[in-house]
């Protein structure tokens, strides 16, 4: 483990992380709270403007995709929200989300631990092949509109192994576990940054250039899978690449290629 034994975020940390980033939105800390997104989606509805960000200590009501709980100790998790008014439409509104989990992998890599994203929002641990992060994004869709995105972010930074419940224990790694640094004010800098400077939704060529870095990054991509989309349709096939709004294409026995937009990926032995 690494010997880097700086603190947990704190409201101090997180203005410099985010003034460091360069982001001209609010920036709020809290030490517990149920959910960041949920918080960050009701200032967007307030009109909280674009770049904004909203860090916990802790999730008491944090979730994954599908409804699951994010659930980590006091100070253990660098978890983040940040909010976008992107001028994309619908249909390419999920590709905020990889350029987010692009941000995160990035950042990892900065903290010496490299990793690989597994789609469409989990990112892996190269060593260990273990989970270390997952992101959330949640739209406002009105008139066809994109009116904002909420991106939330949960990274394991200080978990000890013992630390997990035991049904994630082989599952799930943290920074600490991996040997990197536990700094996350710099961590959160980093990752902002990378977001802003590298995957602003609102930069020219934004869906081609994050598809790209997203594919190179992507473990999933050449897989043989089973995909359960949300409509509950199994499809098994080739993982072959990524659709113009991100989905991932599966390419099935019969030649056929299946779009998925969205649902669980499994990889077939």
């Amino acid at each position: 483990m690494s010997d880097d034994v700086s603190g947990p975020l704190d409201a101090e940390s997180v203005e410099a992380a985010v003034r460091t980033a360069g982001l001209a939105g609010f920036a709020r800390y809290v030490e517990a709270t149920g959910s960041t997104n949920d918080d960050l989606m009701s200032a967007a509805d307030a009109g909280a403007p674009a770049w904004s960000i909203l860090a916990a200590g802790r999730q008491d009501a944090g979730r994954g995709r599908r409804g699951r709980t994010w659930v980590a100790p006091q100070g253990s998790s660098m978890l983040v929200s940040v909010l976008l008014r992107p001028g994309l439409p619908p249909e390419v509104a999920a590709v905020v989300a990889l350029g987010a989990t692009v941000a995160v992998s990035e950042a990892l890599a900065d903290a010496g631990v490299p990793t690989r994203c597994k789609w469409p929002n989990d990112v892996m641990s190269a060593a260990s092949g273990r989970k270390i992060a997952g992101v959330l994004a949640e739209s406002r869709v009105e008139g066809g509109v994109v009116r904002y995105v909420v991106v939330g972010v949960g990274v394991n930074v200080r978990q000890r192994a013992e630390e997990f419940p035991d049904e994630l224990r082989d599952a799930a790694t943290s920074v600490a576990i991996e040997g990197g640094a536990l700094d996350q004010t710099r961590l959160l800098a980093s990752y902002l940054a990378a977001f802003r400077q590298r995957y602003d939704p609102d930069a020219p060529g934004f869906v081609t250039r994050t598809r790209e870095a997203y594919r190179q990054r992507c473990e999933t991509i050449g897989q043989d899978v089973r995909a359960t989309t949300v409509d509950g349709e199994a499809v098994e096939g080739a993982a072959v690449g990524l659709g113009a709004g991100g989905e991932l294409v599966v390419r099935t026995p019969d030649g056929r290629e299946a779009v998925i937009g969205f649902g669980e990926i499994e990889r077939l032995r």
